[in-house]
């Protein structure tokens, strides 16, 4: 029972505090790349470590694509509109993922 919001509605700095939230998270995905390439390379490349870093770093490109496009559209001067709900299970199976990656990775 989601209210609409009045067309004059000031929505102060929520949408900067969003962006910013996105950034954070595609840092977060970078630095687990970075994680994940040094895992895979340290002590000799192995056939399935390469392939777990690849679908990493895959993932992280993915992840870094939606959160670059609802960037873009928080930076704008209008009120963005909800995020679609193809762009947020996209975002959330990359981090999913990436963090499976990652256990396999150290497993």
């Amino acid at each position: 029972m989601t209210a609409a919001a009045p067309a004059g509605r000031d929505p102060g700095l929520q949408p900067e505090r969003t962006r910013l939230a996105w950034r954070r998270t595609t840092l977060s995905g970078a630095v687990a790349a970075v994680l994940a390439v040094k895992t895979a390379l340290h002590g000799g490349a192995s056939a399935t470590g390469v392939v777990v870093c690849a679908l990493c770093c895959g993932l992280w490109l993915g992840l870094l694509r939606v959160a670059h496009h609802r960037i873009r559209a928080l930076s704008a001067g209008t009120p963005p509109a909800a995020l679609a709900p193809r762009h947020a299970t996209t975002a959330v199976l990359c981090a999913v993922a990436m963090a499976v990656c990652a256990a396999v990775l150290v497993v």
